[in-house]
């Protein structure tokens, strides 16, 4: 196959990527939750594949030195991530207590409600260190082990696995809904939303 050792690198990327992404996480179970709920999801799964695809960009790009360098930033990042993820799981647990049936969403919300969403997108983006350490550092130093095109190819294949993940889980989650109509089913995933809120604020703590 000649044109394997070609798109080899573009390959490598994809997998690692994906091997990153896939998980239980907060970024993705809100996701999951706004794809069940149908409520501005191309917003939600854009906002997520354009912060991924920035850091990624950064650390192919010699970036997660800096930051590396900096636990000044890093410590920053970690606190107001531990404390934006114990919010929303505290929001979470509420919600579980008055779990409702599925609804589509209404298209006349107000901008109010997108602003809303997307500031929570970007939060769940941004404020939590694992992200800089999975896409900036990790991928960033793997990155290096390339150059020239094989660097750009591999960078394109992590990115390209950010964007399919989201996206999927996002119009995904559609397939979920008539299990969803149930306010138990509701109960149970704004539960686990908020257990892996406070899990993920309380690893960040243990890490300082």
């Amino acid at each position: 196959m000649p044109n394997q050792p070609v798109f080899a690198p573009l390959l490598s990327g994809f997998g690692l990527g994906a091997s990153l992404i896939v998980a239980i996480g907060s970024q993705n179970a809100f996701v999951l939750r706004q794809g069940l709920k149908r409520e501005y999801v191309f917003a939600v799964c854009t906002v997520c594949f354009l912060c991924d695809a920035v850091l990624i960009g950064l650390g192919a790009g010699g970036f997660g030195t800096l930051v590396a360098a900096s636990p000044n930033l890093m410590g920053l990042t970690l606190w107001g991530g531990a404390a934006f993820l114990f919010a929303y799981g505290l929001r979470s647990f509420h919600a579980a207590l008055r779990p409702g049936g599925m609804e589509a969403a209404d298209d006349g919300r107000p901008f109010d409600g997108r602003s809303r969403i997307i500031l929570t997108t970007l939060a769940l983006s941004l404020l939590n260190p694992h992200v800089y350490l999975d896409t900036v550092l990790l991928l960033g130093s793997l990155a290096g082990q390339f150059s020239g095109h094989s660097r750009a190819l591999f960078t394109v294949g992590a990115m390209a696995a950010s964007l399919v993940w989201f996206y999927g889980i996002g119009y995904g989650a559609r397939v979920l809904a008539p299990l969803f109509r149930r306010p138990a089913a509701w109960r149970a995933l704004d539960l686990l939303v908020g257990c892996t809120m406070w899990g993920i604020a309380a690893n960040l703590v243990w890490m300082r």
